[in-house]
């Protein structure tokens, strides 16, 4: 079986080889193969992923490639992780959003419109070329931001063949088991909504929904990213909340926090990422793989405590290592190595996916891309229908994948009128005069990138 990753020079290189090296001989994976347009960064982070799956599996050979076709030739899967533009694009993103005092994070809030613009056409091209060159039965998991419109759009564009993946639904279920001292297999969870959008009105160990505990547990606040909520919003809602939630219920705070911080998001991975780059392109990673390794540690554990610090003004505070020989952690790896489990497994089983919603979640429509619990098997992908969705829920809901549908017309058709009509039914845009400011700002923007637009 050949894996291809088509992003292999980003910084988490080495944990996606860690996950593939580790599952290899089980998935029958023979070939993995590494392509990134940066040959800067391939050769950094991509070779650090090398050393990483020589070591923990030397049968295993990872390729590192500038050639999209020479990548996705004969491939079975393929997982894309990119960013168009690079970090500081995603500066200027966010930036322009809060100018307007509009969120700017890049998925849920405005600025990922502007990110979309730039990913979509580049996966359409790598779409179009894992189309020809690829395996017939080839599977594409979508890592890229902002996954929820790129995968709709993809799909929009008749590429079927793709699935989004987000590692947050899988990521806060191993919360839970670490703080309910459990095996993360005993762990489930019943999720529904959109990526970054999504609610848990279920999470069941052992056949018992814990739900109404976690809630209650004052731990909970403490040790998973239910920090970035108050325990009374839980319970108004009675569920469980996908943490990217806080901004659409906490949106003056979230937008006062990062006006107030230092600096954006954006801003701290730009740099992190800079300092880390410079520093890591004065080692030879292959010949002393530990001084790189200490080296990434340092500004990864940066970044890790970093995360939504600026928006919630809540701060991770603990020790972050790559530990290479420990069990794999999951993230956006092993979500896609998951579904290869189960087919390979040739039983039905079930995962959180992006796919198509097929009356799942009602009033949507049946192509509508949702984030939703999933029974997979060879042949299919069947969502679980959602039973007594909540009505505040389904509300955001349906006003988010009104902006996402309105969003991917307007990438396809290059067309200002609908991207002003995204934004304006965004619910944390919700104006018209500011949408139209917004997409004449990321048009002139991105017209290296996306140009014709009318």
């Amino acid at each position: 079986m050949k894996l291809t990753v088509i992003g292999g020079g980003g910084v988490r290189s080495m944990f996606l080889a860690k996950s593939i090296a580790q599952q290899a001989k089980a998935l029958s994976i023979t070939n993995l193969t590494f392509m990134d347009i940066d040959s800067e960064k391939l050769k950094i982070y991509g070779g650090l992923a090398q050393e990483v799956a020589k070591r923990l599996n030397p049968d295993l050979p990872l390729y590192l490639t500038e050639d999209p076709v020479e990548a996705v030739r004969d491939a079975d899967y393929v997982i894309t992780t990119i960013r168009v533009g690079g970090d500081h694009m995603r500066v200027l993103d966010e930036r322009i959003a809060l100018a307007c005092g509009v969120l700017g994070q890049e998925t849920t809030g405005a600025a990922g419109l502007s990110f979309a613009m730039r990913s979509v056409p580049a996966l359409a091209g790598y779409c179009e070329l894992i189309r020809q060159y690829a395996k017939p039965s080839v599977k594409v998991f979508n890592f890229t931001n902002p996954a929820g419109v790129v995968s709709q759009t993809l799909r929009d564009m008749g590429y079927d063949f793709t699935f989004g993946i987000c590692d947050a639904p899988s990521g806060i279920l191993r919360q839970f088991a670490q703080l309910l001292n459990t095996d993360p297999e005993n762990v489930k969870g019943e999720c529904y909504g959109l990526n970054h959008l999504s609610f848990f009105p279920e999470i069941l160990v052992d056949g018992k929904n814990v739900v109404p505990e976690l809630i209650e547990r004052d731990d909970t606040y403490e040790r998973t990213d239910m920090r970035f909520f108050e325990k009374d919003l839980l319970r108004h809602l009675g569920c469980v909340l996908n943490e990217y939630l806080y901004y659409f219920y906490y949106r003056e705070q979230a937008v006062d926090h990062i006006l107030h911080a230092p600096q954006t998001r954006g801003e701290t991975i730009e740099t992190i990422n800079r300092e880390m780059t410079k520093e890591l392109a004065a080692i030879d990673v292959h010949k002393d793989f530990d001084k790189a390794l200490a080296v990434f540690e340092k500004w990864y554990g940066r970044r890790e405590n970093a995360y939504m610090a600026s928006e919630t003004g809540i701060r991770r505070d603990k020790p972050w290592s790559f530990d290479l020989y420990a069990p794999d952690a999951g993230g956006y790896a092993g979500v896609a190595l998951n579904y290869m489990n189960i087919i390979r497994a040739g039983k039905k089983g079930t995962m959180i996916l992006c796919a198509p919603n097929r009356g799942a979640i009602p009033t949507l429509r049946d192509e509508d891309i949702v984030e939703i619990t999933c029974d997979v098997t060879q042949d299919d992908c069947i969502p679980h229908a959602v039973k007594n969705p909540d009505p505040r829920a389904l509300e955001l809901i349906r006003r988010v994948k009104a902006y996402e549908n309105y969003a991917s017309s307007a990438i396809r058709n290059r067309s200002v009128k609908d991207a002003i009509d995204a934004l304006t039914l965004h619910p944390l845009v919700n104006s018209y005069s500011l949408a139209k400011k917004l997409v004449e700002a990321y048009i002139d923007l991105n017209r290296e990138y996306c140009d014709g637009w009318k």
